[in-house]
């Protein structure tokens, strides 16, 4: 019997069983949250209107909020970007202007 106790700790993974435990209640919670949404909704597009499954209009609007905050962190992006290069002038990466090579003598050798 120790030895099967031995062998038992040797293999004993906690964290793949606790990982296991909490894929198996996502997908429990996930499974309960389509059928508690299976009801019919109408969505009314102004021009048209259309009955679907409740579950369909949340999936929808999350994918769309998605895709528009994605967009947008892009757009942000290019614009600070753009920003930056208009704020450093138009110098390429091996030019340098003439403010930033010349420095002043009395800072160059540390004196007064």
């Amino acid at each position: 019997m120790d030895q099967r106790e031995r062998e038992f700790d040797q293999h004993w993974q906690p964290k793949l069983w606790l990982t296991i435990g909490v894929l198996i209640l996502i997908a429990a919670y996930l499974i309960a949250f389509v059928i508690g949404n299976s009801d019919d909704a109408s969505v009314n597009f102004i021009f048209a209107e259309a009955r679907t499954s409740l579950i369909w209009v949340i999936l929808l609007s999350l994918l769309a909020g998605l895709v528009g905050g994605i967009l947008l962190s892009q757009l942000y992006r290019r614009r600070q970007a753009l920003a930056s290069q208009m704020g450093l002038g138009h110098a390429s990466a091996g030019e340098t202007s003439e403010a930033s090579s010349d420095t002043p003598s009395a800072i160059d050798d540390g004196a007064s």
